[in-house]
C-alpha cells in the first residue's frame, strides 16, 4: 500500500463519503496526515484507516459528532460501554416508537380501506376475525350530561391503561338491549390497540352502518333489532361502535362513518 492515499482512495478504502471527510476535517474531527505542498491537497496515511474506524462506527450509533471528538482522545472501555448503553436505551425508545407508528398506519389503513368498500346502505350478517382491544373502565352517566365526560375520563386514563391516542377510540355496550336503552352512552370505551388487553372473539356478527358524528347512530339500532327478528337471530355478546372514516379522513363530522357490530346467533327451528 502507498504511504498515503488521496481524499478518494481513502474514501473507496474506507467507505467514508469523501464529502464527509471534508466535513470531518472542517469541523476539527479528523484531518488528513499531510497536505499536499504543492497544490494544498489533503493526503491520509494508511494507519488513519483505523482511526476512522472509531468515527464510522459511534456515528453509525448516532452519538453525536461533539461528543466523538470530546472522548477521541481519552476514550476507555468503561467510557465506551457507557456510551453504548446510553445508545441502546435511545435506540429502544426509538424503536417503541416506530412500533407505534406502524401499528397506527396498518390500524386506521385497514380501517379506511374497509370504510371506502363497505355498501354502508345495507345490513349483514358476516364473518369476524378475532381482535384485541383495550377496553377501559367502566363508564358514568350522569342525568343530562352527554358522553364527553366518560369519554375524557377514558382519555384522561389512556396513559396508565397504556393507550396511545393516536389510535381509533371507540364505544362498547355490554349487550344489545343496552345499545338499544341508550345508543349514546357506551358502558365502556376501548382502543383498536393489536396488544389489547381484551379478546374480541371470532364468530358471525350482525353489522351495521351509520353516517355521523360520535355517539349518533339515527335509527340505525332499531334497524338491526328488526333484521335480527325477521331474520331469526339472537343477539349475544357486546356491541362495538368503531369508526372506520372519523376526524382524521373528514372535516365535516356528519360524514364520520362508523361500523356497528354484535354477534349474533340462528334460533333453531323445528
Amino acid at each position: 500500500m502507498k504511504d498515503s492515499l488521496t481524499i478518494k482512495e481513502f474514501s473507496k478504502l474506507s467507505g467514508i463519503e469523501t464529502t464527509t471527510l471534508r466535513y470531518w476535517d472542517d469541523i476539527g474531527i479528523f484531518s488528513p496526515a499531510k497536505r499536499d505542498p504543492g497544490n494544498n491537497y489533503r493526503r491520509y496515511a494508511p494507519e488513519q484507516l483505523i482511526a476512522a474506524n472509531f468515527i464510522t462506527v459511534m456515528s453509525s450509533l448516532n452519538v453525536p459528532l461533539k461528543t466523538i471528538a470530546r472522548v477521541e482522545d481519552e476514550r476507555d472501555p468503561e467510557m465506551i460501554m457507557e456510551m453504548i448503553e446510553q445508545q441502546e436505551k435511545a435506540l429502544d425508545r426509538e424503536m417503541n416508537r416506530l412500533r407505534e407508528c406502524y401499528s397506527i398506519i396498518h390500524t386506521r389503513r385497514e380501517l379506511i380501506n374497509y370504510g371506502l368498500k363497505v355498501d354502508e346502505s345495507k345490513i349483514t350478517v358476516m364473518h369476524m376475525e378475532e381482535k384485541e382491544i383495550i377496553l377501559g373502565p367502566p363508564s358514568e352517566f350522569e342525568e343530562g350530561k352527554s358522553f364527553y365526560e366518560p369519554f375524557l375520563q377514558f382519555c384522561r386514563e389512556a396513559k396508565s391503561l397504556r393507550v396511545n391516542p393516536s389510535l381509533p377510540i371507540g364505544g362498547y355496550h355490554g349487550s344489545m338491549e343496552d345499545f338499544l336503552r341508550a345508543p349514546d352512552q357506551p358502558s365502556r370505551f376501548f382502543s383498536l390497540d393489536p396488544t389489547g388487553n381484551v379478546k374480541c372473539p371470532a364468530g358471525e356478527y350482525l353489522v351495521g352502518y351509520t353516517r355521523g358524528y360520535y355517539a349518533v347512530f339515527g335509527d340505525l339500532p332499531e334497524r338491526m333489532a328488526a333484521y335480527a327478528r325477521e331474520n331469526s337471530l339472537t343477539f349475544h355478546g357486546p356491541v362495538y361502535s368503531t369508526y372506520l372514516l372519523d376526524e382524521i379522513c373528514y372535516k365535516d363530522s356528519d360524514q364520520y362513518l362508523a361500523q356497528i357490530s354484535v354477534a349474533v346467533k340462528r334460533e333453531k327451528t323445528g
